[in-house]
């Protein structure tokens, strides 16, 4: 963490571990950091840039280091030849660390102060901002960057009131969007953006992500075994969840319960009550991104296979528990109940074949 300085929380703050404006360490996208630096060097920067791949591998942390560089360097063709390293013992970087930077403006999920939570999605005020930020005059003909992250988080009516920003840009405007789930996202947004396709961490860069970053928050050489690297799927954030917050555990249960002769209602309730506390917030989402990442890998497996109607009766389930769990958060139902149905759907799927006969 950096010393004296508060760093904004967001829904998917890991304790201890310093997020994405804050850190000054990324590995595995070389080649993606050297299409921007040179791109905006010679001043053929798209003004709309979509940062696409899996959570947890760097994607939001290479877009501050962009904006730092372009901030720290308005003029493109005085710019390095290479995305400067964040220096946190200077005004920009602490400014931008701090989520205080003028010239920056990131949108994520709000924190909801009438329920102590982060809402479960981006609403329209939080894209109006945007409008807003954009109208002010910048100082010096500066740079004006927004970062939305995740935008798959957005709604229908925050995407649409983005989409009319991103058709006029205004001058000297760069808009990063960061999407882990890019199907959720419109299509005319899409269609105005670069995209840049983000792959999971090799295991010798993964493994050496987790040993630096891990070490904020306890975790020793011994933790990082080649089982936990596999089933972190290229993804640091994956790798320190499962490692700290007893993913594993969590993963292992729900495979013994889908692959079970009969659902195991004991067991069942014993993970519900789990992932279900007050205090349990962290093992809540690693339960429901594992459960539903379970039905997508069925669902591309069958589509790789050519099996395309079973395909998308597995990729309608996936929607299907997205949607659940969404109105489940959002209306803030019996989280230990909301699970149980979860696993029974999914189990009744797994166990027929078909979800379409569940």
């Amino acid at each position: 963490m950096i010393e004296g300085l508060e760093i904004p929380k967001a829904h998917d703050s890991i304790e201890g571990v310093a997020g994405p404006s804050a850190s000054d360490y990324i590995t595995g996208h070389d080649e993606i950091a050297a299409f921007l630096a040179q791109a905006y060097r010679e001043g053929r920067m798209h003004h709309a840039l979509l940062f696409e791949g899996p959570q947890g591998i760097g994607k939001a942390t290479l877009a501050f280091h962009l904006a730092g560089h372009m901030l720290a360097h308005p003029d493109p063709a005085r710019a390095p030849e290479k995305i400067i390293i964040p220096d946190f013992s200077k005004p920009l970087w602490r400014q931008i660390a701090g989520g205080m930077h003028p010239a920056i403006l990131h949108i994520n999920r709000p924190f909801d102060q009438k329920t102590a939570k982060f809402k479960t999605g981006i609403p329209v005020e939080e894209i109006r901002r945007v409008t807003h930020f954009l109208t002010r005059t910048a100082s010096d003909n500066a740079w004006r960057i927004v970062i939305v992250d995740p935008a798959d988080d957005m709604n229908r009516n925050a995407a649409n009131a983005l989409l009319k920003t991103l058709e006029e840009p205004p001058a000297r405007a760069l808009f990063i969007l960061v999407s882990h789930s890019s199907g959720r996202l419109l299509p005319t947004i899409r269609s105005r953006c670069q995209s840049m396709q983000f792959k999971p961490l090799d295991e010798i860069a993964l493994r050496d992500a987790v040993t630096r970053i891990g070490s904020s928050i306890g975790l020793d050489a011994d933790t990082i075994t080649p089982s936990l690297l596999e089933r972190s799927e290229g993804s640091v954030r994956n790798a320190l969840l499962l490692s700290a917050y007893g993913g594993i555990e969590i993963s292992d249960t729900v495979d013994a319960i889908l692959g079970g002769p009969v659902f195991d209602l004991a067991k069942a309730q014993t993970l519900a009550g789990a992932v279900s506390g007050r205090e349990a917030e962290v093992q809540y989402g690693l339960f429901r991104d594992y459960l539903m990442g379970r039905v997508a890998a069925q669902a591309l497996g069958l589509a790789q296979s050519g099996q395309l109607r079973d395909a998308e009766a597995w990729s309608r389930l996936w929607g299907d528990l997205v949607r659940e769990t969404s109105e489940a958060e959002t209306y803030n139902l019996d989280r230990r109940q909301a699970v149980l149905i979860l696993l029974q759907k999914t189990y009744r799927a797994f166990q027929s074949g078909a979800p379409s006969l569940a």
